[in-house]
């Protein structure tokens, strides 16, 4: 048992330090008639190694993001992009990804993965302290809040058994099973009471759904472009992703290339997007 433990360990260790490096960007956005702008590129990274999982305070110039450490442990950090002040939110011996300011704003929920292999999800007060645990009977991949007590999530499946979206009430603990073989990307709808996921119904066929979170029922909006499932919401409600190295947006149901006002960097690897509560700053991930 023992030399299974530390086999276990080891593999945490080598899946930790396999993370490929990234950098994250900071576009200024503008949106007229419905077409986006983007301009003013911004390494707001600039690290070696792991720093992606953007996502932004709701009335704060921050966007918070998971970084590696020099010991290849994800911290949470935050970058205000009005002082650019760039600060820990975390340095622990765990590691933590997909950062979330909650609902209350009083903290910055996210996933605890552990040197045993569990993966929780907690909560960081945003001033520091210690974390609380909110969850941790489920191997918890990706989540996004639908109200204060209410928290969709993206669930590993165990084996061969497939990745799984729920729906969990957090002071009650129901869990209800939604859906089979979903993608990473979990956003709420702006002024909707519905958030939307990735449902990969084939190995070519990867639609964007929406929950209504009041009913459980959910409706197909569009293909993904393909074979990629990063997705993010301007708070006018248009839908933003990327092949890889451009970006798009979702006219329709027809992706178009979101227009560059200026001679941009050779961007490469694109994959996770967050766009701020305002709608004038996107946040791109991108390889290192």
């Amino acid at each position: 048992m023992k030399k299974f433990l530390s086999f276990c360990f080891w593999i945490s260790c080598i899946t930790s330090f396999a993370q490929t490096g990234s950098e994250i960007y900071l576009f200024d956005v503008k949106e007229k008639k419905g077409k986006l702008t983007l301009s003013n590129p911004q390494n707001v990274t600039n690290h070696v190694g792991y720093d992606n999982q953007p996502s932004f305070h709701s009335d704060q110039p921050i966007l918070f993001y998971s970084s590696f450490n020099e010991e290849g442990r994800a911290d949470l950090k935050q970058y205000n992009y009005k002082s650019n002040i760039t600060k820990n939110i975390t340095t622990t011996n765990e590691r933590e990804y997909s950062p979330t300011l909650t609902p209350d704003k009083k903290y910055v929920s996210c996933i605890i993965q552990r040197d045993n292999g569990a993966q929780d999800l907690g909560k960081y007060p945003l001033e520091g302290g210690d974390p609380i645990v909110l969850i941790n009977n489920l191997t918890v991949g990706y989540h996004v809040w639908a109200d204060n007590s209410h928290v969709a999530l993206f669930i590993l499946g165990k084996d061969t058994a497939p990745n799984t979206l729920h729906y969990l009430e957090l002071p009650t603990k129901k869990d209800t099973l939604l859906a089979e073989n979903i993608g990473r990307s979990l956003h709420k709808v702006p002024k909707e009471s519905a958030i939307s996921f990735v449902h990969k119904l084939s190995d070519s066929n990867w639609v964007i759904k929406k929950l209504n979170t009041n009913t459980l029922q959910s409706k197909t909006l569009a293909s993904t472009l393909p074979g990629k499932e990063d997705i993010t919401w301007t708070p006018s409600g248009i839908l933003l992703s990327s092949d890889g190295s451009k970006l798009y947006q979702l006219s329709g149901t027809e992706w178009k290339e979101i227009v560059l006002k200026e001679t941009m960097p050779a961007l490469k690897g694109i994959t996770r997007l967050a766009i701020s509560p305002k709608g004038d700053k996107l946040a791109v991930v991108v390889s290192e």
